[in-house]
């Protein structure tokens, strides 16, 4: 840092929220040395607002705790190499610091003082209500990322820590023992909910495009204001058939980017518009699935299955899937046929060991999603293969744990083959849905009546099939 320039300085601070002070530091050409030598009076002149004044000296602080804690961890690691010369280099080295700075994470964190009102509720020792949770949490998550220097990815034992210090400090919010995971789970989707509007953090632009799709900007850009015609007119700016040599290249482009972990997600789209007279030609003579995926292989990301699906139907298949389970999983809980199935039975079982409003909406859509099959009398296997191994080779869901707030997995297979992990329920019937649809897969017999119900939905008919 020390040798840093005004411009690094100032990235420094855009990586950490603090971009409004960007102007001011670029007028007074504050560089890494100035920024470190920065006294309490020289920030309170630089920054006005009381809020970034503190976080900025705390980095400043921590980064200097760091490095001096880092040049001793050097020396200790300078002599012992020259005692164990094989045990510590290379990745051991790494994963060496790696461990020290977890462990320095762990010894000096202490709960955040929290507002007046939250120590009014929790100085009376009664659970607090919905609003006053996500109060708490709220400052926990800011304080969380104070502590990470600005990063919004805590790893599990970063969580673990900051949680268990809440229950410590306050053992009544730990509500018959279950309060763990509904606190841990809480203040994961409040990093969620940060990050998701983000696009401009390199950190969280990387991981997005690590996991294969951009769930925020998905939602924002595409599939949210429903920009199907934009879609569509970008698909019409290329001329209808492209000499051999030019789609090749645009193929081998998109091989390439696939297996970069900072994509250019805008390209992306454009080369796949570009390409999709080729790729619906394979589809519609029936070439093998895995020549298909070789040849474009972000059909595995639900970000292009969902986007090949509006591109031929011109239907936001996530968003009118999310509508469907909100509106009818009360209905679909409450019929007979379905009352004794296994998944209601492990339902109810989970509902008594949660009282969080949003976890249990959750665990009441990720049910009627799974019982659909059982509600139209058909072949549930043919759905989804719950903690179980799939079977069907037509498009199915593999669900692990559907009711565990901290471990529940869904993905998608095709011909027994994995093609991507869904983040919940809501996901995953939606890239079902699209899947047939993309790779114009029949319908099994077995799951007609399931999957028709769906479409009449997500396509809105005039007289859409209803429950029995």
């Amino acid at each position: 840092m020390e040798n840093w320039s005004v411009e690094q300085v100032c990235n420094w601070l855009k990586q950490r929220n603090l971009g409004e002070l960007v102007p001011k530091f670029r007028e007074e050409e504050v560089s890494g040395a100035a920024l470190l030598a920065l006294n309490d009076r020289m920030v309170q002149q630089l920054v006005k607002k009381i809020g970034h004044q503190a976080v900025l000296m705390d980095l400043i602080k921590k980064y200097q705790q760091e490095k001096s804690g880092l040049e001793s961890l050097t020396y200790c690691c300078e002599t012992a190499s020259q005692k164990f010369p094989e045990v510590i280099s290379g990745k051991n080295l790494k994963s060496f610091f790696a461990r020290h700075k977890t462990l320095q994470w762990t010894s000096s964190y202490a709960l955040p003082d929290f507002p007046y009102d939250v120590k009014c509720i929790l100085a009376e020792k009664k659970s607090p209500d919905h609003s006053m949770r996500i109060r708490i949490i709220e400052f926990l998550q800011a304080d969380m990322t104070k502590y990470l220097e600005g990063s919004l990815y805590p790893n599990s034992q970063q969580y673990n820590i900051v949680v268990n210090a809440l229950l410590q400090a306050y053992p009544f919010l730990d509500e018959d023992g279950n309060g763990f995971l509904l606190w841990k789970r809480a203040l994961k989707d409040r990093f969620k909910y940060v990050r998701r509007p983000i696009e401009d953090d390199e950190q969280v632009l990387r991981n997005k495009c690590k996991f294969g799709h951009r769930r925020g900007q998905t939602r924002k850009s595409s599939f949210a204001e429903n920009k199907h015609d934009d879609v569509q007119g970008q698909v019409e700016e290329e001329p209808a058939h492209l000499k051999g040599s030019t789609m090749d290249f645009h193929i081998k482009w998109l091989n390439q980017e696939y297996m970069k972990t900072q994509r250019n997600w805008e390209e992306v789209d454009n080369r796949m518009n570009v390409t999709i007279e080729i790729r619906r030609k394979m589809i519609s003579d029936k070439a093998p699935l895995k020549d298909i995926l070789r040849l474009f292989p972000f059909l595995r990301c639900p970000y292009q299955l969902f986007r090949e699906f509006q591109l031929l139907t011109h239907m936001d298949i996530y968003k009118k899937t999310v509508e469907i389970l909100e509106i009818y999983s009360e209905n679909i809980l409450s019929l007979y046929a379905v009352r004794n199935n296994p998944i209601n039975i492990m339902l109810q079982e989970n509902l008594k060991q949660h009282t969080e409003e949003d976890v249990l909406k959750y665990m009441k859509m990720t049910a009627a999603c799974l019982l659909l099959p059982e509600v139209f009398g058909d072949d549930s296997s043919l759905f989804a293969a719950v903690n179980e191994e799939v079977k069907a080779a037509t498009p199915v869901l593999e669900v692990k744990n559907p009711f565990s707030v901290n471990s529940c997995e869904f993905a998608l297979y095709i011909e027994r083959e994995e093609l991507a992990q869904l983040d919940d329920c809501t996901m995953a019937l939606a890239a079902l849905v699209a899947a047939f649809r993309v790779f114009n897969i029949p319908c099994p017999k077995r799951i007609h009546r399931t999957l028709n119900f769906l479409e009449s939905l997500v396509f809105e008919v005039r007289n859409p099939a209803s429950l029995p």
